[in-house]
């Protein structure tokens, strides 16, 4: 029995061709972290806590639909409208996320089902900046001055967390085996995550290092404690 090659061809070509239609429209399921986003959050609080970052979701759809789901587009937003001060829980309802999937492709589960959101009064405060000055100059030489620019900053954050502060500490200024004064500019440390500067701008801390005269001992250098 002769087979011709064509027919042979033409056979190998349909069944490849079925074997894509079904790969393509099987269904299977997919795994992914989409970033929790809060919106409206009023302006006299402040977000102390939550205990989600992401909402994992399991979608399932074709491979055709879920090779056009784009993880990089899609967010969880929660409405923080009209919130108070202390603990809230907000249940994920993912029907906002589904609108962003392709055709084909639907929500069957998510994790967690309810995110905590902790949530503070805002308070401000104007705090003195003390320059952190790290090390000893060199044999002979010592620190005359300590000047910061400007003195004072305003922060702003959870209540609490500014209220506990009575100064703001800048980022270490070594000067160990320094001959000449030193000039940086610094950035500031907070000591929170829920306090923040209201306006950027430039620090600089200015030491002074002059020789120490022979009958003088050293002056020790400020460090931090």
């Amino acid at each position: 029995m002769r087979i011709h090659f064509g027919t042979l061809l033409l056979s190998a070509m349909i069944a490849m061709v079925l074997w894509g239609m079904a790969h393509g429209t099987s269904s299977i399921e997919r795994s992914i972290d989409i970033p929790v986003i809060f919106d409206h959050v009023p302006d006299d609080l402040v977000i102390t806590g939550h205990t989600a970052d992401a909402v994992n979701i399991r979608v399932q759809g074709s491979r055709a639909a879920l090779r056009n789901v784009k993880d990089s587009k899609l967010e969880y937003r929660i409405d923080m409208a009209g919130a108070r001060p202390g603990p809230a829980a907000f249940e994920v309802e993912t029907s906002s996320v589904e609108e962003d999937l392709p055709r084909g492709a639907r929500i069957v589960s998510r994790s967690p089902s309810s995110i905590e959101v902790s949530l503070e009064q805002k308070g401000r405060k104007s705090l003195a900046i003390r320059a952190d000055v790290e090390g000893e100059p060199a044999a002979g030489f010592g620190v005359s001055s300590v000047e910061v620019d400007p003195t004072h900053v305003w922060v702003t954050g959870a209540r609490s967390d500014v209220l506990r502060l009575s100064e703001v500490v800048t980022e270490p200024v070594p000067v160990a085996g320094a001959t000449q004064s030193v000039e940086r500019k610094v950035r500031l440390s907070l000591g929170s995550d829920h306090v923040w500067r209201e306006k950027d701008g430039d620090v600089t801390v200015r030491i002074q290092i002059d020789p120490v005269p022979e009958d003088q001992p050293a002056a020790p250098s400020r460090r931090k404690s």
